[in-house]
Formats: C-alpha cells, structure tokens, sequence
C-alpha cells in the first residue's frame, strides 16, 4: 500500500495491517513456531531449521522484527532472537475484541 493510501488510515490500522503482513507468510510462521519450542532466545540455530538461504532468513527476521513480533539482541557476532509478548498481548486482544463483536452482532448476514 502506498503512502498516500495508507494515511487515509488510523495509525493503529496501519499497525495491525504490518502484524498480519508480517505473519502472511509461511516461513515467518515456522519461525515463530520455531521460537516458540525453544522457549529462550535462540542464536543463529534458524538457519539449520529451515529449508531456506540464510540471506532469505535473515530478511524473514528482519520483517518480523520491523513489526514488532520478534526482538533481536546482539551477542559477540550472532543476534539472539525471541518473541515480543506485548505484540502478541495486543494481537490476542485485537482478535478477542473482533471475536466478540462477532458474537455480540445480530446479523442475518450469510
């Protein structure tokens, strides 16, 4: 979406349309779930993970951390990874609240 689109957009809508851009892509997705099953942060071992170049992991990281899903920290010449739980407090709060709008709606649609 361009610039001039997007400001035509609460801010707020612009955050959640990069959260869900972020996470629409299945490699991204495996690294979560990958992160997840380590329950720590994680160094460089992604690559091994996956069947991708690491040139192409790394710019997997690199959206996921501009969208606030994952944290990064420098140690020695790896980046230790982990996942960013006030991202997914606000996305599991995002859906609950769509979820029951959903349900609290009288709608005959469909």
């Amino acid at each position: 979406m361009g610039i001039t689109k997007s400001a035509s957009f609460s801010n707020e809508q612009n955050e959640t349309a990069l959260l869900f851009k972020a996470l629409g892509h299945p490699a991204r997705i495996a690294i979560i779930e990958y992160l997840l099953q380590a329950k720590s942060c994680i160094c460089g071992d992604i690559v091994d993970q996956l069947p991708l170049a690491q040139a192409t992991i790394s710019q997997h990281l690199k959206e996921l951390k501009n969208a606030g899903i994952i944290k990064g920290s420098i140690e020695g010449n790896s980046i230790c990874y982990c996942l960013d739980l006030t991202t997914f407090d606000k996305l599991s709060a995002l859906i609950n609240d769509m979820t029951d709008q959903i349900r609290t709606t009288n709608s005959t649609c469909c």
